[in-house]
């Protein structure tokens, strides 16, 4: 009898845990998502889920790999500041944040963590897009909501929040091409290597630059996103491999300019990421032949994936990988005080508002965060 019981308890609770976690899985179902102006889908064919609804408010964690670049730091100051906003902040527990820098085991570990600490969703900017199966079924298992955005996750068991980043890298490709007639020798500065955003970003160019017809000796540096870095690897590749006709940056680009001038090196075509320093040397120098592209997405992403996840957990349908809209000026049309801001830092990225997700951002609110883990 006694046998018996035990065994029926164990029967019992096997099937209490394969409810649950059956139940904790989202479902796929039909679109539109609940709002669809800001969680656009990223293809005609991408999924929609509709994870069970948790009453809040939530636990949320940002864990944040690579730290030391301008771009990253402000992303940080920007989810603190999108999670201290009113509204927000009355859905939300608790808001932490880690920066785990390139190691990708103590990323990952700090997910797990953050797993078993019981958080209701993570939200990741991945060191490695295809590194994180073994968390992110546990996630899934678990019933937490995960939601990559920038450097993303390679699977359809997360939540993708990214903007394209392969058409940024043929945006930028395609600015050379049109004003570099002859083709010729150009620096391409990369940024972090094994993210999913530099890889994504050198294959658009490539791809581009290889279908143009055209002839280019293209040199490689990696500039890690990061002003101080990219200056000096492109001061040492001017002074090694330049002159160059185009220069294409995913960021830096603020730092790599200003290589150019050390170095006198003439102004060229550039395609560039956003800073607002480099769209001030852009629009100082316009007249002397540096050319500028200036596209991408601020930091600002973040708070559309914080916001996604707390949608999630509402139990709103969301699109498995959502597309957002790049910031995209050319010249001749940089503006003072809409596309750049003298009175600002040349390290801040422009381009922090997401209209359609009711998200903008003054450089106070941002500014007025921290970077450190908390």
């Amino acid at each position: 009898m006694i046998k018996s019981l035990v065994g029926g308890i164990v029967a019992a609770t096997a099937f209490v845990m394969l409810s649950s976690s059956a139940i904790a899985e989202p479902e796929i179902v039909k679109g539109p998502a609940a709002e669809p102006d800001c969680f656009a889908p990223w293809a005609a064919d991408t999924q929609f889920f509709k994870f069970p609804k948790k009453e809040g408010p939530y636990r949320i964690a940002l864990a944040n790999g690579y730290i030391a670049n301008t771009w990253r730091i402000q992303m940080i100051q920007t989810a603190k500041a999108y999670a201290a906003q009113k509204d927000v902040a009355a859905k939300l527990k608790e808001f932490k944040v880690v920066s785990t820098g390139e190691d990708v085991p103590a990323q990952i570990s700090a997910i797990n963590n953050f797993i078993d600490s019981g958080f209701d969703a993570i939200v990741v900017n991945a060191q490695n897009p295809t590194a994180f199966g073994p968390v992110i079924k546990r996630a899934k298992e678990a019933g937490v909501v995960l939601v990559a955005f920038d450097n993303i996750l390679d699977t359809k068991d997360a939540i993708n929040v990214n903007v394209d980043q392969k058409g940024l890298g043929e945006l930028w490709a395609k600015w050379l091409i049109s004003h570099i007639p002859d083709g010729g020798k150009i620096l391409e500065v990369r940024g972090v290597a094994g993210t999913s955003v530099d890889t994504d970003r050198h294959n658009g160019i490539h791809e581009v630059l290889d279908a143009s017809g055209k002839k280019w000796d293209v040199t490689e540096v990696a500039g890690k996103w990061d002003d101080p870095t990219a200056q000096k690897v492109t001061a040492d590749a001017i002074a090694t491999n330049g002159p160059f006709v185009g220069i294409t940056g995913q960021g830096g680009d603020t730092g790599i300019v200003q290589a150019m001038i050390d170095a006198k090196h003439a102004f060229v075509p550039f395609g560039g990421e956003t800073e607002n320093g480099f769209r001030k040397f852009c629009a100082a120098h316009a007249a002397d032949g540096l050319k500028c592209s200036s596209a991408g997405t601020g930091p600002a992403q973040v708070a559309v994936a914080i916001k996604t996840a707390i949608s999630a957990l509402e139990g709103n349908v969301v699109p498995q990988s959502v597309k957002l809209p790049l910031a995209i000026v050319e010249d001749p049309n940089f503006k003072e005080g809409q596309d750049y801001f003298p009175d600002q830092s040349d390290n801040f990225f422009v381009g922090n508002s997401f209209p359609t997700c009711g998200i903008n951002f003054t450089a106070q609110e941002i500014m007025g965060q921290t970077k450190e883990n908390k």
